[in-house]
């Protein structure tokens, strides 16, 4: 059901699952209430298996500004060992969205600044607004963007990461599209989210995950028989699971298959 959180909102329309930012006042700036709030969300999510979409996005004029100033203060006064245990959290975070079952639908308008670069790079499919903006902006005040860089590195290539998380430039969604950041730059949100919710609820939910598994598990390992041997173990799955059976059934028999039936 509904929870009540403070910094965000969780529902559920049919089968997409809609996770909004929701601190519009200070730019949707995450802090540690927030990071707990969104990785109990996505545990909730994770196990619920009337899922096929998860959507993240946020209210008002910004996406996110990244760390919350009174938050990083915090941090600031705090020692190693409180900073180890503040950083453990937004790891979690990072990985928890990173490996969500369900496919992940990351909508930006506005500025995604810091942390909130690694939420997007950490979602399946990226959509934003043509007046989006992104930065990596850490290095400005004195940091780095430490927690994030695995999932953003794999996300815009090692060459691109070496540009701008040393210049903290400030880059369009053009930009965002060319890194491969973003992947689609889009006129209406809604509308876009909307189309994309139609995709991929008509594709085997269990094939989706199957498929997003794959991907995970086959990233950065070398093309060798180990990994040919995963690979065909994966298809042979797949082809006796029940939703294989079905989705080949339908396919031969020129029907609809039956994770489409209701919506």
């Amino acid at each position: 059901g509904v929870m009540n959180f403070q910094h965000i909102q969780l529902e559920q329309q049919g089968y997409v699952a809609t996770l909004t930012l929701n601190r519009p006042d200070v730019h949707n700036a995450f802090d540690d209430v927030m990071i707990a709030e969104l990785l109990n969300a996505l545990e909730q999510v994770q196990h619920n298996d009337t899922v096929r979409l998860f959507v993240l996005r946020s209210n008002g004029r910004n996406f996110s500004a990244g760390a919350d100033l009174a938050w990083m203060r915090s941090m600031a006064a705090k020692n190693y060992d409180e900073n180890i245990a503040d950083a453990t959290h937004l790891a979690r975070l990072m990985q928890a969205l990173d490996d969500l079952p369900q496919p992940t639908l990351c909508l930006v308008q506005g500025a995604a600044f810091g942390g909130a670069v690694g939420l997007a790079a950490c979602c399946d499919i990226v959509l934003a607004e043509s007046q989006a903006s992104f930065c990596l902006s850490e290095v400005k005040i004195g940091l780095i963007p430490a927690v994030i860089s695995p999932f953003v590195m794999r996300a815009i290539g090692t060459r691109q990461a070496r540009r701008y998380m040393l210049s903290a430039e400030r880059f369009s969604a053009d930009v965002a599209k060319q890194l491969g950041l973003v992947h689609e730059i889009v006129d209406d949100l809604d509308a876009a989210a909307a189309e994309f919710a139609g995709i991929l609820c008509a594709n085997s939910p269990a094939a989706v995950t199957a498929a997003k598994q794959l991907i995970a598990d086959l990233d950065q390992q070398p093309l060798d028989t180990r990994t040919q041997r995963h690979t065909i173990e994966r298809i042979a799955d797949i082809r006796v699971s029940a939703e294989g059976q079905e989705g080949l059934s339908a396919f031969l028999e020129k029907r609809s298959p039956n994770w489409k039936k209701d919506s």
